[in-house]
C-alpha cells in the first residue's frame, strides 16, 4: 500500500500506462471533463491543479478536496501548493509530461484564496469553461461520484497520451526534414525568410534570444567569443544577476564583453537609462550593450544611444533590428549559415513549452521542411 505522495504518484502512473487505451472513469461527463482539462492548449495550470488536489486527497482521505488552502482555517483543509511544488513538479519533469513548469497556485485564478472551491465559485480565468470543469471534478470527488485515485490516474493517462502524440509528431516532422534534404542548401536569404516567417507567428517573444544565441554558436570559432547558457525566458535580470537576456564573453574568459537585451516593443530613452543603471549596478565595464528589437527604431533614440559612448567612457550602446541583424550575419559568415540554422533549431526544440510552445516548434519544422523541399526542386 502506498505510504507517501511520491509512491502514490508512481502507482497512479503505472496504472495509467497499463490502461493507456482504456478509460479509468466510467461516467462520460467526468471522463470528458478530465480530457478537456488535460488537452486544453490555452490553459496548462488547471491540469496541475487537479493533480495536486487529487494527490492530497489520496494521501489524506480526511481532507476536503475542495479546500486546498490552509488559510480557510478548517480542520479538513490542506496546502495544494505544497503538493504541487513538492511532488507534482518533480514527477512532471521526470516523465516529461505536458504541464507548466510553475505551480498552478501562483496563477491569478488560484492565488490568494481562502474559500471552499464549490462549482459556483468564480475563479476569473480563461477559458472560463476549463475552470468550471476543474471545480466540477472536485465536487464529484467530494460527493463520491469520482474517486481521487481515478481522477489522478485518468489525468495521468491523458497526459501520457498527449506526450506520446507530441513525440510522434516531432519524430515524423524531423524524419520528413531529413528525407527532404538534398545537396542544395538554403541560401542566406532563404534562411532569413524562414526565420522571419516563424517569428511572425503568435507567442514568439523568446525567439529573438534564440536567434542571437544561435548566431554566436555558429560563429564562435571565428569570433573567439561565446554565449553563456541562457536564463529562463521569464526570469528577470535582477533575479539572475545577468546584465541582459543574453551575455557574451571571450572564449576561456568570464568577463562579459557584450550584453543583449531583447525588446518586443520600441526601445525608448528610458530603456537606455535603465541599461546604464544596470551596468553601473553590476560594476561591469562591457564593450557593447545591444538592444535587439522587432519594432521600428526611432532616430532620436538611436542618436541618444550613440551619445552614451563618451558619457560612459567607451561603452557602445546600440539598437538593432532583429531580422536585419540576422541578415547581415548570414551574409558576412555565409559559410556557416546552415550551422546557424541547425543551432537555432536545436535551441528552439530544447526550450520548455512555457517559452516556445509545441505548436510553434512543429510549425518551424514544417516550414523548414517546405523551404528545403522547394530549394531542392
Amino acid at each position: 500500500m502506498a505510504t507517501g505522495p511520491s509512491e502514490i504518484l508512481h502507482l497512479a502512473f503505472q496504472r495509467a500506462t497499463q490502461n493507456q487505451h482504456q478509460s479509468l472513469v466510467d461516467k462520460d461527463d467526468l471522463r470528458e471533463q478530465i480530457e478537456f482539462i488535460a488537452r486544453n492548449p490555452q490553459n496548462r495550470a488547471c491540469v496541475r491543479f487537479i493533480m495536486a488536489c487529487a494527490l492530497a486527497k489520496v494521501y489524506s482521505p480526511e481532507v476536503d478536496i475542495r479546500k486546498p488552502y490552509t488559510e480557510i482555517g478548517d480542520s479538513d483543509t490542506y496546502s495544494g501548493r505544497t503538493y504541487d511544488e513538492r511532488y507534482i513538479l518533480d514527477f512532471v519533469l521526470k516523465h516529461e509530461l505536458p504541464c507548466n513548469m510553475t505551480t498552478a497556485f501562483l496563477t491569478p485564478a488560484f492565488r490568494n484564496r481562502n474559500i471552499t472551491l464549490t462549482p459556483d465559485t468564480n475563479l476569473v480565468g480563461r477559458p472560463p469553461t476549463i475552470y468550471k470543469a476543474a471545480l466540477q471534478l472536485l465536487d464529484a470527488v467530494h460527493n463520491n461520484r469520482l474517486s481521487a485515485e481515478d481522477l489522478l490516474a485518468e489525468t495521468l493517462r491523458w497526459l501520457v497520451a498527449i506526450r506520446d502524440e507530441k513525440r510522434d509528431r516531432m519524430r515524423s516532422l524531423l524524419a520528413a526534414l531529413r528525407t527532404s534534404k538534398g545537396e542544395t542548401s538554403l541560401s542566406a536569404e532563404g534562411i532569413v525568410s524562414l526565420v522571419e516567417q516563424h517569428a511572425k507567428l503568435r507567442n514568439t517573444s523568446r525567439l529573438p534570444v534564440l536567434i542571437v544565441a544561435a548566431v554566436y554558436k555558429a560563429a564562435q570559432d571565428f569570433l573567439g567569443e561565446q554565449v553563456l547558457p541562457l536564463e529562463s525566458h521569464n526570469a528577470a535580470d535582477k533575479q539572475t544577476g545577468s546584465l541582459g537576456d543574453l551575455v557574451i564573453t571571450l572564449i576561456d574568459d568570464e568577463q562579459v564583453i557584450t550584453s543583449y537585451e531583447m525588446k518586443a516593443k520600441q526601445v525608448t530613452k528610458d530603456d537606455i537609462d535603465i541599461a546604464l543603471d544596470k551596468i553601473i549596478h553590476y560594476g561591469s565595464h562591457i564593450h557593447n550593450y545591444i538592444f535587439i528589437t522587432t519594432q521600428p527604431i526611432a532616430q532620436e533614440v538611436t542618436e541618444y544611444a550613440i551619445s552614451m559612448y563618451d558619457k560612459t567612457g567607451g561603452i557602445e550602446i546600440a539598437i538593432l533590428d532583429c531580422i536585419n541583424f540576422l541578415r547581415y550575419f548570414l551574409h558576412l559568415f555565409y559559410r556557416v549559415r546552415i550551422e546557424f540554422l541547425e543551432a537555432y533549431q536545436t535551441l528552439m526544440l530544447l526550450e520548455p513549452e512555457s517559452a516556445v510552445s509545441q505548436p510553434l516548434k512543429e510549425a518551424f519544422l514544417a516550414m523548414r521542411n517546405a523551404a528545403e523541399s522547394n530549394a531542392n526542386d
